[in-house]
């Protein structure tokens, strides 16, 4: 009996090993390919790339530079998503 024990054992293992092979299989066959990434259509020209690459090159210079803090200041309201602030209105101060 001993030995039946052993053979039903192996062959429970073998099994298990077999359904998770073909479940890995199954998982790699549902997976859908990676899709190319995204094209991002961007303008032909854009002034301020031009303005921030000057104001890159001007270094420490920069941080005086009056066109160069408007160029900062209309990227970053850029980035965050924010409509740009008119010089008009101020800040109050």
């Amino acid at each position: 009996m001993h030995g039946t024990f052993l053979v039903r054992l192996g062959a429970i293992a073998f099994v298990a090993v077999i359904l998770t092979l073909a479940a890995i299989e199954l998982a790699r066959r549902d997976e859908a390919p990676a899709s190319p990434p995204a094209h991002v259509a961007r303008p032909a020209s854009d002034p301020l790339r031009g303005e921030q690459r000057r104001c890159q090159q001007l270094g420490q210079k920069a941080a005086g530079d009056a066109v160069c803090l408007r160029v900062w200041a209309e990227t970053r309201d850029s980035f965050l998503g924010r409509a740009p602030v008119s010089p008009a209105a101020g800040d109050g101060r």
